[in-house]
């Protein structure tokens, strides 16, 4: 994918180190939450059949119009959402073990996919700093305070099963730096 044409970037050079951990982190996302939050949840805030991002259509295949799943939930410590996370899956993907995605309900997307050994990731993570310009950004922002980030680091990347992909966009919140 051309950084040149979406503003993904195979490196978050400009993150600080603390965030840097947290993004370039291969492991499960919400187990690293867990490991320091005693309170952890997922909350939902979004699922239906809906027209993907313009920047997420060629990462996973689909055409302008076509509608693909999209999944929105935040996940929290405690009372903080620490990450907003967006899924996007093409409509005619959503069978075998896909299929469960659209009954997720309150569990994280990554105890499926990273319990699933036949699920194969990307090999690299992809970056970029979201501002009021990128629609993830205003979905992220929902649950902050009015004195929200001017810009957000978000991460993504490909899952794949038996070449259905499914692509996963994790946008860091302010408070994960508390973690």
């Amino acid at each position: 994918m051309s950084s040149r044409n979406s503003g993904w970037h195979p490196v978050p050079v400009s993150a600080s180190p603390t965030l840097r951990w947290w993004l370039l982190n291969q492991h499960s996302l919400t187990d690293l939450i867990k490991q320091r939050c005693n309170q952890f949840r997922v909350e939902p805030t979004f699922q239906a059949l809906a027209r993907a991002c313009h920047d997420e259509l060629s990462v996973i295949g689909l055409h302008r119009n076509e509608l693909a799943l999209i999944r929105e939930v935040y996940l929290y410590c405690g009372d903080r959402p620490v990450v907003f996370a967006h899924s996007v899956i093409a409509r005619n993907h959503l069978q075998g073990v896909w299929r469960g995605l659209s009954r997720l309900g309150n569990q994280s997307l990554g105890s499926l996919l990273f319990s699933n050994p036949l699920i194969k990731r990307q090999d690299r993570f992809s970056f970029r700093q979201l501002n009021d310009h990128h629609l993830l950004y205003h979905r992220a922002c929902q649950r902050m305070s009015p004195n929200k980030s001017r810009r957000l680091w978000a991460r993504r990347r490909a899952f794949s099963l038996y070449g259905r992909s499914i692509l996963v966009t994790e946008i860091f919140l302010p408070a994960i730096l508390e973690l």
